[in-house]
């Protein structure tokens, strides 16, 4: 059950491989997440030491939240990853250039994991040219819908 989507990743990123990931999280974070206020829009992985952290992601705390907790919004917060994974992921980010970003916040048998994509940043012109693709989908669908009222 998906919680909150990234949606300008997949517009500015091809996104090549997906990994589901665990993600270290506050009680508070949890409630926040839970009421669904949370957004993925400026968040991105990235890689120090042999760990994965999603960085600024904003998790908005909840008005009720305790008096004694000081709750930090876009905190750092720690991936989990096998290590296998984790060296993959590292490998092609540090020699193929890739890019980490976090796709998609979802409930997994009671947690809540992240989804985070291997990507590769599109240039201005592949922009144009998936916006042209799908504005062509969008009609071609238009003239067969009036071809078989006809």
């Amino acid at each position: 059950m998906s919680i909150v989507q990234n949606k300008k990743a997949t517009h500015d990123f091809f996104i090549e491989e997906r990994f589901e990931a665990g993600i270290a999280l506050e009680g508070w974070e949890v409630k926040a997440i839970r009421a669904g206020r949370v957004q993925l829009k400026e968040g991105y992985v990235i890689v120090r030491g042999a760990e994965l952290y999603l960085i600024g992601a904003h998790i908005t705390p909840l008005p009720e939240a305790s008096t004694h907790v000081n709750p930090d919004p876009v905190r750092t917060r720690k991936l989990l990853l096998h290590a296998a994974q984790i060296a993959k992921l590292i490998g092609k980010v540090e020699r193929a250039g890739y890019t980490l970003v976090p796709l998609d916040l979802h409930y997994s048998r009671g947690r809540v994991k992240v989804e985070i994509g291997l990507a590769r940043g599109k240039k201005q012109h592949d922009k144009r040219e998936v916006e042209r693709e799908r504005e062509w989908q969008r009609e071609r669908e238009r003239l067969l819908k009036q071809g078989r009222k006809s």
